[in-house]
């Protein structure tokens, strides 16, 4: 079963899927830009067997407040709110592209809240090509001011987040989509390395890894979270 709620995570409410054992270790699913926490649906069930998972809009996405504002480090905060509202001392992590991002800031920030992370397919902070993304047609599930607001701060990143990658104290599981994502494998496998305690594990299905190949996803994260 699937609990929807709402939490004020410091003046911004945000949407979440609950499920899973009431008593579990609590589990925190970060999604992709311009999806919404449905999108971890074909992967959810499987890991609530063993977890209490918070599937989470973050801001400007799905059924959380859309405000107008928009950064990495202001979703960091509204994470880390959401982890003070609901009581939640140390969670375990999973960020898919920019989830990832705002999971790995979280972690390098306040290394003390994360004991496990898992960083899908998610691109090392450093500058890029920047490129002109087109809005597509017709009404989103998401405001299209994030994707202004924070491409900049993708293409070309805080030079501090790469710096810290090495205070992450949390044991570390990055998934590699292999030459099929649009995401350079070898900044990959840069991230991996810069993260004290991380390890790459490539699912060669593309950068949708956890939609593409749920079963190898969930067999990877699960012998992870072991």
């Amino acid at each position: 079963m699937v609990d929807h709620c709402s939490v004020d995570a410091g003046g911004v409410r945000l949407a979440c899927r609950i499920s899973g054992p009431p008593d579990a270790p609590p589990l925190v699913l970060l999604h992709a830009l311009g999806e919404d926490g449905s999108s971890w649906d074909a992967v959810a069930p499987h890991l609530a067997r063993s977890r209490r998972v918070h599937a989470l809009d973050l801001r400007g996405h799905g059924r959380s407040d859309w405000p107008g504002a928009y950064s990495l480090e202001l979703m960091r905060a509204d994470v880390l709110g959401f982890l003070d509202a609901l009581g939640l001392g140390t969670v375990e992590l999973i960020g898919h592209s920019l989830g990832g991002v705002v999971a790995y800031l979280l972690a390098q920030d306040s290394p003390g809240r994360v004991s496990r992370l898992v960083l899908e397919d998610v691109p090392v902070p450093r500058p890029r090509r920047p490129t002109a993304p087109a809005r597509p047609d017709g009404d989103l599930t998401f405001d299209w001011e994030v994707v202004t607001a924070v491409r900049p701060q993708l293409d070309t990143p805080d030079p501090r987040w790469l710096e810290r990658l090495g205070r992450i104290t949390a044991e570390t599981l990055v998934l590699a989509g292999g030459p099929g994502s649009h995401i350079p494998q070898d900044g990959i496998a840069e991230l991996a390395r810069r993260v004290p305690r991380g390890r790459v594990v490539t699912i060669p299905v593309g950068h949708l890894i956890h939609e593409a190949a749920p079963d190898a996803f969930t067999d990877a994260v699960s012998a992870f979270l072991l």
